[in-house]
């Protein structure tokens, strides 16, 4: 028995020498991979990588909701691509061909680190980046009010900042605009207007603490501290871009039952009549001759069928524009509120829709536009802390809550196709999607990469890998949806109401006209860029050219042969 007893005494003691020493091993691996990964990182900076990007990120974290798959490697990153077994010329852009290397090329992706695709966006919101931060609470502190999201009182700009809102930051944004009160909510929201809300609340309900300035407070739940700002109007510099021309249009018949807000005024000019409009809270600004009117898109004054400038004497100045039957429009700083409130489903959907497309195809548009429209969160397969902080809420919500009304996917794998009910497919000119995308890598999603970045190897990479992924994406989703309503980004941008609809009752929810035209008055939102940076050379070249064409010519083969219209004429070679 003692002898037994001796034998299992050593035997524990081997064993706890062996636990010793794998734990020893593992941590000792662990480093060597910790140690190597900087390495790479280091040698990726050295080569060039600008210093704005992000660090990567390995894979195992974005599928927890920390990085975003579409934010891959720099292309010359992957390394192993030119091994790919490239097929015979022949089969080279077959649809089976296109589907089998996007699994290659997805799998070598997902080797390498992902970036935060919230780093790459400065940590800014519209309207605050001109700001200063030395303007802090210089305003008067007028109260707690109630705040309904549905009926706001203060109607003029919102912004968010759910990381770094201060009050100073709302105020100067407010007194940019020529606004006299703003005020704050849920700690991150900032609503501007001219006209203080009328129902006061008790000082104790606004104790939502500020994002950005700790022991400052910013509202509550469903409270506004307000702010006047009338002492910081004359130190700022107004804002004359924020008054928006929208064209010449045919007068409605009745303009004082169309209009509730009305001036007639000797000699009048476009900053008075938009002043007036913007003081009474009114998102259009519409001057016939010396009469100004204020109101809303409606029905019977849509803003859709705009006429020759010349009919309005093709002149901006409004005492020079024609009477009778033809008037000037503009758009003022109020925002449009009959579209604003978002929430997310009181029940979880039974149908899980995904929204779906290749990166830079318009996607975080479509999903502004659907929020709008229908008055619910969109989520998103990812996590991008830059859409979270510009009021995307559903960004980190969990994807498989079925709490938002769509969610985003650039995904195009059998797996992650099946997980959906159904899916809007949003498809656009791969040589807008490739450009799209290669600038939200480098420069965010409002920049531009720079004419360094196009004249690189990194952009021919870029195109050899990507582009096959743009006909693939389309192809796998064809294959394996179960449910798919084709969306083009140009027939949307061009029929945005129509379009719209037909999303909309795909979803299968209800909307009233005039939330659809609110949806068409706040068409932008807030990631588009400004303008078309125009390149002083082609970037691409004819060989690039040839290979995106035939994948343009089998993807448009593919959607007819599943009795889809087929791609827009203009993406078609001639």
């Amino acid at each position: 028995m003692a002898k037994a007893f001796f034998r299992l005494q050593k035997f524990l003691r081997r064993i706890q020498f062996l636990l010793f020493f794998l734990t020893a091993a593992y941590l000792m691996a662990g480093s060597l991979l910790l140690l190597q990964r900087t390495r790479l990182v280091l040698q990726q900076g050295s080569r060039g990588t600008p210093s704005n990007q992000a660090l990567p990120m390995p894979e195992e974290m974005s599928r927890v909701g920390m990085a975003e798959p579409r934010s891959l490697q720099n292309p010359r990153l992957l390394v192993g691509m030119d091994a790919l077994q490239e097929p015979a010329l022949g089969q080279q852009h077959s649809p089976h061909w296109l589907m089998s290397r996007n699994s290659e090329l997805r799998q070598l992706r997902r080797r390498w680190f992902h970036r935060f695709s919230s780093d790459q966006e400065p940590l800014q919101t519209a309207g605050f980046k001109a700001m200063k931060h030395t303007a802090e609470h210089k305003g008067t502190y007028m109260g707690c009010f109630t705040h309904d999201s549905r009926e706001r009182t203060l109607k003029g700009a919102v912004f968010y900042d759910l990381r770094k809102m201060t009050v100073g930051h709302c105020q100067e944004a407010c007194a940019e605009r020529a606004y006299s009160y703003a005020g704050l909510a849920f700690g991150a929201e900032c609503y501007c207007g001219n006209t203080l809300p009328a129902a006061a609340a008790k000082a104790e309900e606004c104790s939502s603490e500020c994002k950005g300035e700790k022991g400052s407070v910013c509202g509550g739940l469903n409270r506004l501290s307000v702010y006047s700002v009338e002492q910081l109007r004359a130190g700022a510099r107004p804002l004359r871009r924020n008054v928006i021309y929208r064209g010449c249009f045919r007068a409605p018949e009745n303009l004082t039952d169309t209009f509730p807000a009305s001036l007639i005024q000797p000699n009048l000019t476009v900053e008075m009549c938009s002043e007036f409009c913007s003081k009474k809270e009114f998102p259009l600004a519409v001057i016939r001759g010396q009469e100004c009117y204020c109101g809303y898109p409606t029905r019977h004054f849509s803003l859709r069928e705009g006429t020759d400038g010349r009919r309005c004497s093709g002149s901006h100045n409004a005492s020079s524009a024609a009477g009778g039957d033809y008037c000037l429009v503009y758009q003022t700083p109020v925002q449009d509120t009959r579209c604003t409130d978002r929430k997310f489903l009181t029940t979880k959907s039974k149908v899980f829709v995904a929204l779906s497309s290749f990166p830079g195809a318009g996607n975080t548009w479509a999903r502004h536009l659907i929020e709008h429209a229908t008055g619910y969160y969109t989520g998103s397969y990812y996590f991008d802390g830059a859409l979270y902080n510009k009021g995307f809420k559903g960004e980190k919500d969990h994807w498989r809550s079925r709490r938002t009304i769509c969610v985003k996917t650039h995904e195009s794998g059998k797996t992650e196709i099946e997980m959906f009910d159904s899916a809007i497919l949003l498809i656009r000119n791969p040589y807008k999607s490739l450009m799209a995308e290669f600038n939200r890598k480098y420069a965010g999603h409002l920049g531009y990469a720079t004419d360094l970045n196009w004249k690189s190897k990194e952009w021919p990479d870029f195109v050899n890998s990507y582009a096959s992924w743009w006909a693939s994406h389309v192809l796998e989703w064809l294959k394996y949806g179960k449910r798919l309503l084709v969306v083009h980004y140009e027939e949307l941008k061009q029929s945005l109401i129509p379009t719209l609809k037909e999303m909309v009752e795909f979803l299968n929810v209800t909307v009233t006209e005039d939330r659809l035209l609110c949806v068409e008055n706040n068409r932008d939102g807030n990631f588009k860029r400004s303008g078309a940076k125009q390149k002083n050379f082609e970037p691409f070249t004819q060989e690039m050219k040839d290979l995106i064409n035939r994948y343009i010519l089998t993807v448009d083969e593919a959607l007819k042969g599943r009795n889809f219209s087929g791609l827009p004429r203009e993406y078609v070679p001639r």
